[in-house]
């Protein structure tokens, strides 16, 4: 089981090496990012975008443009088309977003002739290394699937639970959050996450233990739940945060981020491989998380 971002380095240097399509590669912040990675051992890379911008900005940067394939486009919606071909040909592994917008990845993600789409959902996951928790945490989705119904949350489940699964845990812990911890038939968050709990029980949803709702307090705390009366396997032991909604998940995050300076990792899991999807205001550490966490999965 992989408790931190250290061993998530160690883990993936120990496995075959995954090659990175990178779309729209002509990004300082992503190139340096890419470039720390393959420096560490944990990848290979393909840079598609605009060859002049990437070779200004590696001169800038030191970086030694021979070690990487350069596929020059210049276009950035024809950038993000080729860089997901490579991976639908075979040519790499996985996906990473670059100078480019998430709408205009996706796009040719989800292409029916050249993308990668599965008759899974695609949602957002990420993993937080928090100093107060005793292992690493999945938050999802704060970053993809806006207010996601009861179908939408059992392949939410199932995507974090993959990933979960790759980091090594076992048994996969996960927590439904609600405002409270009982179920109000005013406040649907607490319905789903009573039958998400309940098909779980029924081998509907597999790998994982669900029980909710649970408040955040429960889900992290057991001297809360316990101070509440609440006896639950999950209470305590989370692994896994389902959000309600995005708002949820978004703002959670980023407090996770800013207020308790929790290392981050981010990936989008339901396609044919993982898509590494960065904010611009990320760290190089967590962009380097990202792309670890991203080769660790595609190589699963």
């Amino acid at each position: 089981m992989i408790r931190n971002f250290d061993e998530l380095l160690d883990a993936v240097r120990g496995r075959k090496k995954m090659k990175l399509s990178v779309a729209a590669a002509n990004d300082v912040e992503v190139l340096l990012a890419v470039e720390n990675a393959r420096g560490l051992g944990l990848i290979d890379a393909v840079l598609v975008g605009d060859a002049d911008d990437i070779k200004k900005i590696a001169d800038e940067n030191n970086i030694d443009l021979s070690n990487y394939e350069i596929v020059d486009v210049k276009n950035l919606v024809e950038s993000a088309r080729v860089a997901v071909s490579l991976v639908s040909q075979g040519k790499a592994d996985f996906l990473m977003k670059g100078l480019i917008g998430t709408a205009d990845l996706l796009k040719a993600v989800l292409d029916k002739e050249i993308g990668l789409r599965t008759n899974n959902l695609l949602s957002h996951v990420m993993v937080y290394s928090v100093g107060t928790y005793h292992k690493l945490i999945l938050l999802t989705d704060g970053g993809m699937v806006t207010y996601p119904d009861l179908t939408q949350k059992v392949q939410i489940v199932q995507n974090a639970v993959k990933v979960a699964k790759a980091l090594g845990i076992n048994p996969i812990h996960v927590a439904p959050l609600c405002a409270v911890e009982v179920v109000n038939p005013d406040m649907q968050a607490t319905i789903d996450a009573a039958i998400l709990s309940k098909m779980n029980q029924r081998g509907q949803i597999k790998d994982c233990i669900i029980d909710g709702p649970l408040a955040l307090d429960n889900a992290i705390s057991k001297e809360a739940a316990q101070h509440k009366g609440i006896k639950s396997p999950v209470a305590g032991e989370a692994d896994i945060l389902l959000v309600p909604n995005i708002e949820a998940g978004n703002m959670l995050g980023k407090s996770l981020t800013y207020f308790a300076r929790a290392k981050s990792a981010g990936i989008i899991v339901g396609a044919k491989c993982p898509i590494v999807l960065v904010s611009r205001a990320d760290t190089h550490e967590s962009k380097l998380y990202s792309i670890a966490l991203g080769s660790l999965i595609a190589n699963s």
